[in-house]
């Protein structure tokens, strides 16, 4: 598992839309699974969940994103995992650090 955090200044449903665009282009095979957007307030809190085939290993990873804050400024959080081989160890050939990376090379230029 892996996992990347950072303040953005920037609005809540810009920022997801900018790194929902990042991820989804990072590869073919990966795809937006679910997502989810509450408002509470003046508070945005959007949660998406992408899904990307890894052929090395024949193993799927996960990666959840969530963006909260407002129009002017945002907290997001990177959580990747999964691709892994097997059931019984949680190796994942660095999958999930992989698939953060995509959000944090994506918010050094952002």
């Amino acid at each position: 598992m892996a996992k990347f955090t950072k303040t953005v200044f920037k609005g809540a449903d810009e920022t997801a839309a900018y790194l929902s665009s990042e991820i989804e282009s990072s590869a073919l095979s990966c795809t937006l699974v679910e997502e989810s957007r509450q408002v509470i307030g003046d508070v945005t809190v959007i949660v998406r969940v992408f899904e990307k085939y890894y052929m090395r290993n024949s193993s799927r990873a996960s990666l959840t994103l969530v963006v909260t804050g407002g129009a002017d400024e945002c907290f997001v959080v990177a959580i990747g995992s999964g691709g892994g081989e097997s059931s019984l160890f949680k190796f994942d050939w660095g999958a999930a650090d992989n698939f953060v990376s995509v959000v944090e090379s994506a918010l050094i230029s952002y």
